[in-house]
């Protein structure tokens, strides 16, 4: 299951998303893992949650960002829930000539029986037609 939480720059997707992931620790039998390229939300986190800054690791692209998230993923078997904070700013790339990226993470949700929720600076109508279904 894909869910991308879309909005103009400063209309709350980020406290949306950190929500949703504080909200699954709950219910959460398996690890969550949230990916971002900053740590100034590490600390609106619970515990549990498994942050990563990019920034750390010199992500470049959007292939660095399909084989960075691919490997969060590989380190163990028990992901239940993937968050990725900000796609398009990660990657360096427009949303709109980010299909790889969504092909992938479709895939790889319905192979390990992932929720991930991905936020996208943009509004509803401005969503590209291969992310619309995704809302």
């Amino acid at each position: 299951m894909i869910k991308i939480i879309c909005g103009p720059k400063g209309s709350g997707k980020t406290k949306r998303i950190i929500d949703a992931a504080n909200e699954a620790v709950k219910t959460a039998k398996g690890h969550l893992i949230f990916v971002t390229d900053t740590k100034r939300y590490m600390y609106d986190l619970k515990r549990e949650i498994r942050f990563i800054d990019v920034s750390d690791y010199s992500i470049a692209g959007e292939d660095a960002l399909c084989g960075f998230v691919k490997g969060a993923i590989a380190g163990g078997y028990d992901n239940e829930y993937l968050y990725v904070d900000g796609i398009a700013r990660i990657a360096g790339k427009q949303l709109k000539d980010m299909a790889q990226f969504f092909y992938m993470i479709e895939k790889l949700a319905q192979l390990r029986d992932l929720h991930v929720y991905i936020t996208c600076s943009c509004a509803e109508e401005e969503l590209p037609d291969f992310a619309k279904k995704y809302l």
